[in-house]
C-alpha cells in the first residue's frame, strides 16, 4: 500500500470528508480504508461499522460478482452509473446508483473507490413528479379544460409540403396506430404531435407529454411504468406514465435517448399493451396511442445504435417529416409577418414590416434553429426596433456575425474552402433527402441520382 505522510493524509481525509457524496475506497483485499459520513448514512451505517472491515462483512448480501467495487478490483475497469440494490449488516435494503473506478500505482491496482449517489431519494423525487402529473391531469379535467393547447390549424404555413403533410396528419390522427415524427429542434414537433391528439377519437382523454432526455436514464423506467410498493426504500404503489395516458396519447420526445433496454420493454408495452410496474409482478392492461418524436435521423439513429430497428419498424406504422425552415422558404417572410403582427399587440407596437437588406438575409440565412429561432428573433428586433419596419441592424449581435445578405446564395461558406464547401452542400443535400423519403434510402438515392451504396457510404461517412 503507497505510504502517506501524516499531513498529505491529513489533507486527502478532509477533501474527501467535504465532498457531497458518498465515497468509499477499498484495498485490493476489500478492505475499507475509507469511508465518509454521507456513504455511511445511504447506506444506513455508522463510519466505525464499515472502515477497516471486510465489504462483504458489513454488506452480507454482496458477493464478488455482484459487488461493484470487488468487480472492478478484478477486472481493473471502471463501472459508470450503475444501480446497486443490497443489505445492510442491520438488514436495511439500500438503493444506489455507483460510478466506481479502479485506483492504479504505475501499472498496479492498488484498490477501488466508489462514487454512490442515493437512488431511493431519486426515486422518491420521480414519484412526487408524477404525483404532480396525476394531479395536473385531474384539476384539468374537473375543469373540463381542453387538454392540448394547439390544433393542427394552428400551424402556420403557405408551403404546398407543408399544408400537404398536415391534411395527412389529419386523416391519420383517427387511427389508433403508434406515430413516428422526425424534426430538428425548432420544427415544431410537440405542436404537431398536439394537434394530432385533438384530431383523434382520443381528444377527450389525457395527452401526457415526456422529453426522454430531461430525466435521469435511471428514473425514466419508474417514471414510464410506475412504481410497486416494496421495490426500494419508502417505494409506494405509484402509477406510471403510461398508467396516467390510459384512454388518451403519450408523448416520448428524443425517443433515441431513452436507454435501448428501456426500449425493449416499451416495445413489449406496443406490441401486448401490459405494463409492469417496476418491483411489481402483476402486468396492468392500459390503452394509449404512443407518438414518438426525434431530432435525429432516424436512419441516422439506427446505424449509431441509438434505436432498436424492431422498436423503430413498430413504431414506424406511421412516419412524419417535419421539413425544416430552410427547405420551405415560402414560409420565411409569411411567419415573419405573422410575428410582428403577434408582437405588435403584445408590445403595442406598429411595425410595418421588414426593409428589403433584411428581406434577403432571412431569405439567405439557414435557420439552424428553425421556426423557434425565427420567432426568437423577430421578438428581440421588435423590442429594439425604432423604425416603422425591421431593420438588418435591429438584427442580434450573433447573426449579424454572419456574412452580409447576397443574393444567389443559399449556402453559408466556410470561407473558401472548396472541400469543406462542398461537404456542407452534400450533407445538406442528403438530409433533405432522406425527409423527402421518409429516410427511404432507396428512395433518398434516386432524388440524389446516386446508387443506394453509394448513398450508403456517404452516411456512414457522415457519422464518422
Amino acid at each position: 500500500m503507497v505510504q502517506l505522510t501524516a499531513l498529505t493524509q491529513e489533507v486527502l481525509t478532509a477533501i474527501l470528508k467535504s465532498i457531497d457524496e458518498g465515497i468509499h475506497v477499498v484495498n485490493t483485499e476489500g478492505r475499507t480504508i475509507f469511508y465518509n459520513e454521507i456513504a455511511a448514512k445511504h447506506d444506513g451505517m455508522e463510519v466505525k461499522e464499515v472502515q477497516w472491515k471486510h465489504l462483504i462483512d458489513v454488506f452480507p448480501s454482496l458477493t464478488e460478482e455482484s459487488s461493484t467495487l470487488l468487480k472492478v478490483i478484478k477486472s481493473g475497469k471502471p463501472i459508470y452509473n450503475q444501480t446497486q440494490v443490497y443489505l445492510n449488516l442491520h438488514g436495511t435494503r439500500i438503493d444506489t446508483i455507483n460510478t466506481t473506478l479502479p485506483i492504479f500505482l504505475g501499472d498496479e491496482i492498488i484498490g477501488a473507490v466508489e462514487i454512490a449517489k442515493d437512488y431511493s431519494r431519486m426515486k422518491l423525487l420521480a414519484e412526487r413528479l408524477l404525483d404532480l402529473q396525476k394531479g395536473f391531469n385531474n384539476s384539468r379535467k374537473k375543469k373540463t379544460v381542453k387538454q392540448v393547447n394547439y390544433t393542427l390549424s394552428d400551424l402556420m404555413t403557405v408551403s404546398p409540403d407543408f399544408i400537404r403533410l398536415i391534411d395527412e396528419a389529419r386523416k391519420l390522427a383517427k387511427s389508433d396506430s403508434p406515430i413516428l415524427v422526425y424534426g430538428e429542434s425548432g420544427t415544431g414537433k410537440e405542436l404537431f404531435v398536439q394537434g394530432i391528439h385533438h384530431e383523434s377519437l382520443r381528444s377527450g382523454g389525457a395527452f401526457i407529454a415526456q422529453n426522454c432526455a430531461a430525466i435521469p436514464e435511471t428514473l425514466l423506467e419508474s417514471i414510464l411504468f410506475g412504481t410497486s410498493k416494496g421495490s426500494y426504500t419508502g417505494a409506494v404503489d405509484r402509477k406510471g406514465l403510461f398508467e396516467l395516458a390510459d384512454g388518451g396519447t403519450l408523448f416520448l420526445d428524443e425517443l433515441h435517448t431513452m436507454p435501448i433496454e428501456l426500449q425493449a420493454k416499451l416495445l413489449r408495452v406496443l406490441e401486448d399493451g401490459m405494463v409492469r410496474r417496476v418491483g411489481g409482478s402483476q402486468n396492468i392492461s392500459v390503452d394509449v396511442r404512443v407518438i414518438a418524436a426525434m431530432n435525429v435521423h432516424p436512419t441516422i439513429a439506427l446505424q449509431e445504435q441509438k434505436l432498436r430497428s424492431d422498436l423503430y419498424y413498430r413504431l414506424n406504422v406511421f412516419a412524419f417529416s417535419l421539413l425544416p425552415l430552410r427547405s420551405r422558404k415560402e414560409d420565411i417572410l409569411f411567419l415573419t409577418d405573422s410575428f410582428i403582427q403577434e408582437f405588435n399587440k403584445k408590445l403595442k407596437k406598429s411595425i410595418q414590416g421588414v426593409e428589403k437588406k433584411l428581406e434577403i438575409f432571412f431569405m439567405d440565412y439557414q435557420w439552424p434553429g428553425n421556426v423557434r429561432e425565427l420567432k426568437h428573433t423577430v421578438e428581440y428586433m421588435m423590442n429594439v426596433c425604432r423604425e416603422m419596419r425591421l431593420r438588418y441592424e435591429d438584427l442580434p449581435i450573433m447573426l449579424r456575425q454572419h456574412p452580409a445578405p447576397s443574393k444567389g446564395r443559399s449556402t453559408p461558406l466556410k470561407g473558401l474552402s472548396l472541400r469543406k464547401n462542398l461537404e456542407t452542400i452534400e450533407k445538406t443535400l442528403i438530409t433533405e433527402a432522406l425527409d423527402q423519403s421518409a429516410g427511404n434510402i432507396n428512395q433518398a438515392a434516386k432524388l440524389l441520382e446516386i446508387p443506394r451504396q453509394t448513398l450508403q457510404y456517404k452516411l456512414k461517412k457522415m457519422i464518422e
